[in-house]
């Protein structure tokens, strides 16, 4: 057992489950993750079901999709009534854009780095009278009394990212959610960079909205994602994109009456990605049988590790790593060298990272290991 890692066969296990690791050095979670060997199994064998019996155990599909929201609801500590299942972290976005019953005059408090996906979907409602204040970002990070000070009494909803995909920068969800609720907002969370490796209790963090698509922590496919929110805003949010689905009589296609759901199931509209909602909960049941609390311990660890071994090859490291503030992305850069030439020559050494901003990304996830950091520094040390 080493000091850094904790149960090292803990992760061994996890590590035989990631069919990527046979080859690669795999460092890239915050863009988009590899299958775990049980997820690529639950997509192989829909697809083999779909061939042989077209939809005749559709009812079966079906069950395991409502598995996921289970899953899901475990995960944050939600009940299964405020989980909908979606397509992908703007979907959820824009339920809460488009759903939102917006006045003349109302606004909207954001970061000016967070990704696209948090920006446009606030942006577009500038027609309907809204204004989207994106409060600039410093070298220091964020100062969330900055946030604080952008808000105001037409401030609706506070809309952040709960890890900076550019950064790793995490955010302290607990007195974001006061702070807006102090000043009459709700609370959006995009939590795709932290989601299933980061500890969340939607009941004692007391956020409003949360969106996160499955393909990067939660070792998803694309296409299948999560959205939470919290029930007593069922009524506040307009649905947007009503289908049969949406209705308590979801099953009788004679019956026309908009009676919706009392649950979150109501923004999902029509048919699912079945087979993608399949092996999302696959990712998520291994995740919870390993533990997020465990998982993010073991990648703090794993990037304080990193962090350690690019500091004594000369990279300076960019992302704000204090225990408050880390997570699983360590932004950094390598002085003289060009970003995107680096990445083609650790490719080339089976090192998979990302090239954000001008810098170097990895991103880090438990089933990591030393020996992935080790050939990480050869790679950058020979390019």
């Amino acid at each position: 057992m080493d000091d850094f890692s904790g149960n090292e066969a803990l992760w061994t296990e996890f590590r035989h489950l990631m069919p990527v690791a046979r080859r690669w050095a795999y460092l890239d979670h915050a863009a988009v993750s590899p299958l775990p060997a049980p997820s690529c199994r639950a997509l192989v064998e829909w697809a083999e079901e779909a061939s042989i019996n077209g939809d005749v155990n559709w009812a079966q599909w079906e069950r395991q999709v409502e598995g996921l929201r289970t899953k899901a609801a475990t995960l944050l500590g939600a009940t299964t009534e405020e989980i909908a299942l979606l397509r992908s972290t703007s979907e959820g976005v824009n339920l809460v854009a488009e759903g939102v019953s917006w006045e003349p005059g109302d606004n909207v408090v954001t970061l000016a780095d967070e990704f696209p996906t948090n920006q446009y979907p606030w942006l577009n409602q500038a027609d309907r009278g809204v204004e989207t204040r994106r409060v600039a970002v410093g070298p220091e990070g964020v100062d969330l009394d900055a946030i604080a000070d952008a808000c105001d009494r037409r401030t609706r909803i506070v809309a952040i990212s709960w890890v900076s995909y550019c950064t790793g920068r995490r955010l302290d969800l607990a007195r974001l959610a006061e702070m807006a609720h102090q000043r009459g907002a709700m609370l959006f969370v995009d939590a795709i960079q932290g989601l299933g490796v980061l500890p969340l209790n939607v009941r004692s963090t007391p956020i409003d909205f949360l969106a996160a698509d499955g393909h990067k922590w939660l070792l998803g496919p694309e296409g299948a994602g999560l959205f939470y929110i919290r029930r007593e805003h069922l009524a506040r949010l307009r649905p947007v994109g009503v289908g049969w689905n949406s209705v308590v009589h979801s099953r009788d296609f004679s019956r026309i009456e908009l009676k919706l759901k009392d649950s979150a199931e109501r923004y999902e509209g029509g048919s699912q990605n079945m087979a993608g909602m399949i092996a999302l909960g696959e990712s998520v049941e291994l995740l919870l049988r390993f533990g997020v609390a465990a998982i993010a311990e073991r990648i703090f660890a794993m990037t304080d590790l990193a962090c350690e071994r690019l500091a004594s090859i000369g990279a300076r490291i960019v992302s704000d790593r204090r225990p408050e503030n880390k997570s699983g992305i360590v932004m950094f850069e390598m002085p003289g060298g060009d970003p995107a030439a680096i990445r083609q020559e650790c490719l080339r050494q089976n090192v998979v990272l990302s090239c954000r901003g001008g810098r170097l990304r990895i991103s880090v996830h438990a089933y990591n290991n030393a020996d992935d950091i080790d050939r990480l520094v050869a790679a950058l040390s020979g390019a």
